[in-house]
C-alpha cells in the first residue's frame, strides 16, 4: 500500500481521538527551512490514530470555526500510528516538500498542495485538530520565522510564548535547545519550549541535511519507597542524637557553680 493510501486509511478509521486535544498539548521543537522539515513533541498521551493537521498558511483571525486559512501553500495530515504515543516523544517530519516526505512515527501525507516546503524568509506553521477537510476544529501549536506576519492569532487561543513560539526571523534551521529532563511533569515544558531565548537559531548556512534533537522529554525521577524510608530512618537517628546530648550536657551545665 502506497504512502498516502495508509495515510488516508488510517484518517478514515481515527475517529475522534483527537477531539480532546488542546492548546498546549503539542509543541514545535525544531524548524528546518533548507530541509524542509520540522520537530513536534507530545506534551501529553496521544491515543492511538491520533490525527493532527499541520498547515503554513496564514489564519485570517477568528476561533476555529469563525476563521479561515489563506491559499496559496501546503496543508498536512499525521496519524499517530496504531499505539499511542507517549509524552514526551519527540516526532521528526522532514522532506515535506518531497514525494518522499514522512515522519518518524506514524504515518504523515499531503491534504492540500500549494507552494512547496518553507521559505528561509521566513513562515509560520500551524498544528492543529480538524476535520477531513483539514478545517480547524482546535489548534494546538504554532511556531513562526516571521513574527506570525500576516497572521491574526486573535480568537485561536495560541500565546506566544506559553503554546506557541516565534523564533528569530529568517530562521534556516531553529532548535529548542533547553532542558528535556527535571520537571515535574511533562505539561511543564511548554513554557520552556514556546520560550524563544531558549532556542538556537541560524539564519545563514545550509543545513539542508541537519537533523534535529530527537531526545525524549523525561520528568524528575521519584524517589522509591525506601528511599523515604531511609531519608526518615536518618532524620529519626539525628534527633535520637541531638536529644542524648542534650541529656549530656543538662547535667553538667547544672553542675557548674553559680558566679553570679
Amino acid at each position: 500500500m502506497k504512502h498516502n493510501a495508509l495515510l488516508a486509511a488510517l484518517m478514515v478509521i481515527s475517529g475522534s481521538a483527537n477531539a480532546t486535544l488542546q492548546p498546549g498539548d503539542l509543541a514545535f521543537t525544531a524548524f528546518n527551512a533548507d530541509e524542509d522539515g520540522f520537530a513536534l513533541v507530545a506534551l501529553r498521551d496521544l491515543s492511538p490514530y491520533t490525527t493532527i493537521y499541520f498547515s503554513d498558511n496564514e489564519w485570517t483571525g477568528g476561533a476555529p470555526s469563525i476563521g479561515s486559512f489563506n491559499t496559496g501553500e501546503n496543508t498536512f495530515a499525521w496519524v499517530s500510528g496504531t499505539e499511542s504515543l507517549a509524552a514526551g516523544s519527540v516526532v521528526r517530519f522532514h522532506q515535506i516538500d518531497k514525494s518522499t516526505r514522512a515522519a518518524s512515527t506514524g504515518a504523515f501525507g499531503l491534504v492540500v498542495s500549494g507552494t512547496p516546503g518553507f521559505s528561509a524568509t521566513g513562515d509560520t506553521l500551524f498544528a492543529y485538530s480538524g476535520d477531513a477537510t483539514g478545517k480547524p476544529a482546535a489548534f494546538i501549536a504554532a511556531l513562526s520565522s516571521e513574527n506570525f506576519a500576516g497572521t491574526d492569532l486573535a480568537g485561536t487561543e495560541l500565546i506566544p510564548g506559553v503554546n506557541s513560539v516565534a523564533i528569530t526571523p529568517s530562521t534556516d534551521f531553529g532548535e529548542y535547545s533547553g532542558a528535556r529532563s527535571g520537571l515535574n511533569s511533562i505539561g511543564a515544558y511548554a513554557g520552556l519550549i514556546n520560550d524563544a531565548t531558549l532556542w538556537s537559531t541560524k539564519t545563514t548556512g545550509d543545513f539542508s541535511t541537519h537533523a534535529p534533537n530527537l531526545t525524549q522529554f523525561a520528568v524528575a525521577p521519584v524517589p522509591e519507597p525506601q528511599t523515604y524510608a531511609l531519608l526518615l530512618t536518618g532524620l529519626g537517628l539525628v534527633g535520637m542524637r541531638l536529644r542524648q546530648r542534650q541529656r549530656t550536657r543538662l547535667p553538667i551545665l547544672l553542675a557548674r557553680p553559680n558566679f553570679t
